[in-house]
């Protein structure tokens, strides 16, 4: 008797072993940090963490070949600098910890590690707050092996505009627009997911690198607006970006998309009523979402988004960006992150090719961090590093 599902699965696991798959976005570093303190002697990665979506043995066993790992920390924090800096500790920390990770800089990197056996670990900063308008921090940021930049997280900021809060610039503000020109001269990775659609078309408009979504879908299959609207999507074409699909239930099922629109507004509100308690303020949150009740939704409903994407944008431009352990509820068959066959057999069934599946599993982000480098070494031939300051650009 034959066993399609089970020959596409090991045809899935053979791709993920000749090609690296690239995840755009995971936040363990943040469990780390609230659950642990960020100390991997009391949470060590390396042994199974069942309570959450991501430990070593599960990535190995999901054949994952590269993780971006999100330094990231609240817009709310008081000193999101340092806090910054301390995540890229530890994300830095478990790295030399585990004999299952390397740190990589560049796609070659990526690929040597991933044919070793190995999984290659890089690091995304996730919100612009976090270089508290300075384009010396940025450049330190890179120094460090920070390899992209999201613009915005849910807050709009002095010089970005958000998704999902009030617009105050018309997308990029003046500092905006040179923070992006910064990064292309540095070879980091514009990443504009969570950004506003116009701060989105901005940073295109801007930008002489391709960019990323390192983890957002498509708002015409779900409409929320951390998705990506389809004249973005054409945009990025001739871009030559590439945008990675999440997994977050909230935003990848349409109903789900319909119920979670409003989220980061009602948390904005019980974050007012509970302005000295936030742990007060995220028990309501989470009892409001709780009572959402967003279906979940399957792997089938991610490789619509892929579908999509791969339409609209051209099968040069969609990758994976989970984000897992940075939400709360997942499709049924992506569980946690030795899942990702199931993905990538949901493609073979749907009649991509082996080089398309590949193409999404890593080789399309792969082509972006190259083509990134070598707009960097054109553009420090060209000039130096920019001085210019928030004040003086926006008054």
């Amino acid at each position: 008797m034959t066993d399609p599902a089970g020959a596409l699965l090991a045809r899935a696991r053979r791709l993920q072993r000749e090609a690296p798959l690239v995840d755009g976005h995971n936040d363990l570093a943040w469990e780390l940090r609230e659950r642990a303190a960020g100390e991997l002697g009391r949470m060590d990665p390396g042994g199974p963490l069942p309570e959450l979506h991501t430990d070593l043995p599960r990535l190995k066993a999901g054949g994952v070949g590269a993780q971006f790992w999100a330094a990231f920390v609240p817009f709310t924090e008081p000193s999101p600098l340092r806090a910054t800096l301390e995540q890229i500790d530890l994300i830095r920390r478990m790295t030399e910890r585990a004999p299952e990770l390397e740190v990589a800089w560049t796609a070659e990197e990526v690929e040597r590690i991933h044919g070793q056996g190995r999984i290659a670990s890089l690091v995304g900063v996730e919100g612009g707050h976090a270089i508290e308008n300075s384009l010396g921090v940025l450049r330190q940021f890179r120094r460090l092996g920070v390899r992209y930049l999201t613009l915005t997280h849910g807050s709009t900021i002095d010089w970005a505009d958000a998704s999902t809060d009030e617009a105050r610039h018309g997308g990029l503000s003046p500092f905006g627009e040179e923070v992006v020109r910064e990064m292309n001269r540095l070879g980091m990775l514009v990443d504009l997911s969570h950004v506003s659609a116009d701060a989105a078309r901005t940073a295109l408009r801007v930008t002489e690198a391709p960019v990323v979504f390192s983890h957002s879908s498509a708002q015409a299959v779900a409409d929320h607006p951390r998705n990506v609207p389809d004249d973005v999507l054409e945009t990025v074409r001739s871009n030559r970006g590439v945008v990675m699909v999440t997994f977050y239930s909230a935003f990848v099922h349409p109903q789900g998309a319909e119920l979670m629109r409003d989220m980061f507004e009602v948390q904005r509100r019980f974050q007012a009523q509970h302005p000295d308690d936030p742990h007060a303020a995220h028990e309501a949150y989470e009892a409001w979402r709780t009572a959402s009740q967003i279906p979940r939704g399957s792997v089938a409903l991610l490789a619509d988004h892929v579908d999509h994407i791969a339409r609209v944008a051209g099968i040069d431009h969609v990758g994976i960006g989970s984000d897992f352990d940075g939400v709360t509820l997942l499709p049924e068959g992506m569980e946690d992150v030795s899942c990702y066959p199931n993905l990538t057999a949901e493609l073979l069934a749907r009649g991509y090719t082996d080089d398309e599946v590949k193409k999404v599993l890593g080789e399309n982000v792969l082509r972006v961090m190259r083509e990134v480098d070598r707009v960097a070494e054109r553009l420090q031939r060209e000039r130096g590093p920019s001085t210019a300051t928030i004040r003086e650009l926006d008054g």
